[in-house]
């Protein structure tokens, strides 16, 4: 009964790590996380239409449609970031991408809200979608995500040794030959692809992307080449650890997902960044 809410977690929790140690690399920022050029806002605001738009009918249909147009919203948001920044040079420089990012998250959070307000009566609904899921876990759930997860974890593996080349700066890159360019792209994308199929069926859980890859840099050095399987290891234990708290705390009701993981990744990541700036 209890195994397919743990293998998801698992999935969860390695693909959204795997994801912001490739966005970390592929940006030279170890500020960043998956939910960077808009994936998180984007899925949210597909899953605020569908639950504002069809509500409980969306129950009578084969196939939930909440999940799949928070994936395409998830991929569509991204999309437009990059097109964004990328005409605006974002190919070369990476802040153009960022700042898009920004750009395109406030947009999908005011049209969130905007909805919301309109549509008061399924608030929690949507809240709870937000602050992420794993009670009503399914093999379905699992099957659904895991050609995505796959594709996405064997692309950023193989790219794993172009990040740490990446890490010298873009033209020292270019000229040790590496495409600059196209590998951003491609880390971009695969990232993306895995973090859209994730949220689409966990909703959003915050910190599993951005505290898992420093600590795994605590433990094994800043190499990429070490990094990014570690990364998919430590970030799917996190998460199925994380969701224990969560099932046991308010028994026999259930603390979201997101809630826990933030109120253990904003601590850790507050004492790292102050043992950062000691060191320094």
């Amino acid at each position: 009964i209890r195994m397919p809410r743990v293998v998801l977690a698992g999935i969860v929790g390695a693909t959204l790590s795997l994801g912001g140690a490739s966005y970390q690399g592929v940006f030279r920022n170890p500020l960043v996380d998956p939910y960077l050029l808009g994936a998180a806002a984007g899925g949210g605001l597909g899953a605020t239409i569908v639950i504002t738009t069809i509500g409980s009918d969306r129950l009578d249909w084969p196939v939930d449609p909440v999940p799949l147009i928070a994936f395409l919203f998830a991929l569509g948001t991204v999309a437009v970031t990059y097109l964004v920044g990328a005409s605006f040079g974002g190919i070369r420089t990476s802040s153009t991408l960022v700042l898009a990012g920004v750009a395109m998250v406030s947009l999908t959070t005011a049209i969130q809200t905007f909805i919301l307000q309109r549509n008061s009566d399924v608030v929690r609904e949507v809240y709870n979608w937000i602050l992420g899921r794993l009670a009503t876990a399914s093999w379905s759930d699992v099957i659904l995500v895991l050609p995505y997860v796959v594709l996405s974890t064997a692309v950023l593996l193989f790219h794993r040794r172009h990040l740490d080349v990446l890490r010298v700066g873009d033209e020292e890159a270019a000229a040790l030959g590496i495409p600059v360019g196209r590998v951003r792209l491609t880390v971009v994308v695969a990232a993306t692809l895995g973090t859209a199929a994730v949220v689409a069926v966990s909703g959003l859980i915050g910190f599993v992307g951005l505290v898992v890859p420093h600590m795994v840099r605590l433990m094994a050095g800043s190499s990429y080449r070490v990094v990014i399987p570690l990364a998919i290891t430590v970030g799917g234990a996190f998460l199925i650890l994380a969701d224990i708290p969560g099932r046991t705390l308010s028994s026999p009701a259930e603390v979201p997902i997101g809630v826990v993981t933030a109120f253990i990744g904003a601590p850790f990541f507050i004492i790292l960044l102050r043992t950062r700036q000691v060191s320094r």
